[in-house]
């Protein structure tokens, strides 16, 4: 088996891997880290003890880094605004970027994943407008919110090439099934 990292992702599963459990893998030598969600108390603790271990919460990942000694991230909003992230994470402890971000970061999670990240796909132009049920996209008042956060952060800084715009009810399709 190749080499793993430990998603501890507690919101998501209702379960966490308490840090004992990990203690116990870190000797493991296909264990290449841990994505850990459980805050940066955590990820610090871990850090100490010599484990991998990146911050798997985009709102907390800034100081995750710079001050309690992650990695990185392993992100949802790169997905969005690659060169930033890694401005954020490698060019060192930038908190005015991180304030800036932080709208952003909360507007994408402000309902489950991946709903706030497609919803923005779609606004974007990089995907179609195509949601499975039980998945929506974001009422529309959020989809105008995203307009301004892109203009606030600046179009230049997130993938693609099209205007961002809002997309009305009526252009995204709802699949029930496959």
């Amino acid at each position: 088996m190749g080499p793993c990292v430990i998603y501890n992702v507690p919101a998501r599963t209702g379960q966490d891997i308490p840090p004992r459990v990990i203690e116990q893998f870190s000797s493991w030598e296909n264990l290449a880290g841990v994505k850990e969600c459980a805050g940066n108390d955590r990820i610090a603790s871990y850090t100490r003890s010599g484990i991998v271990v990146w911050s798997g919460n985009d709102d907390q990942c800034h100081d995750a880094r710079w001050d309690c000694g992650a990695n990185g991230v392993i992100s949802v909003v790169s997905n969005l605004i690659p060169g930033l992230m890694y401005d954020l994470i490698y060019n060192g402890r930038d908190q005015e970027l991180n304030q800036k971000l932080l709208p952003l970061i909360a507007w994408l999670f402000s309902e489950p994943n991946p709903i706030g990240l497609n919803t923005a796909l779609a606004q974007l132009g990089m995907i179609k407008p195509v949601f499975r049920l039980p998945y929506i996209p974001l009422d529309i008042e959020k989809r105008k919110q995203f307009v301004q956060i892109v203009s606030d952060i600046g179009r230049e800084h997130f993938i693609g090439n099209q205007e961002v715009r809002v997309l009305d009810d009526d252009e995204f399709l709802l699949l029930g099934r496959y």
